[in-house]
């Protein structure tokens, strides 16, 4: 099993553990890297990290929460923590990401 660990956005703190399962035959024709699969929605940017999502989704799932539509109104009016398509994840180009971390 080969496994990558990274934290994503040092001031939330997102610790991610991504995991290698299965390594599929290249097909002709398709760009790669592609996304296979995947569960739920990327939380929103500065959310606070795993304790300020956590807080997040409880104001955003109950009418009756004291901030429920201002967390509605901040991630753009409407957000489904369940939904994810893996055709809208878009892969940066390496040597692009490498330019502009060195600018």
């Amino acid at each position: 099993m080969i496994k990558a660990e990274y934290i994503y956005d040092y001031g939330d703190d997102w610790q991610h553990s991504i995991q290698l399962e299965k390594i599929i035959e290249r097909k002709e024709n398709v760009i790669y890297p592609i996304c296979t699969g995947g569960a739920r929605a990327c939380p929103p940017e500065d959310c606070g990290g795993a304790y300020g999502y956590e807080e997040f989704l409880k104001a955003i799932m109950d009418p009756k929460h004291e901030q429920h539509r201002e967390m509605l109104d901040w991630a753009g009016g409407e957000f489904e923590p369940e939904d994810f398509n893996k055709d809208e994840i878009v892969f940066d180009d390496p040597k692009q990401r490498l330019k502009y971390a060195l600018e």
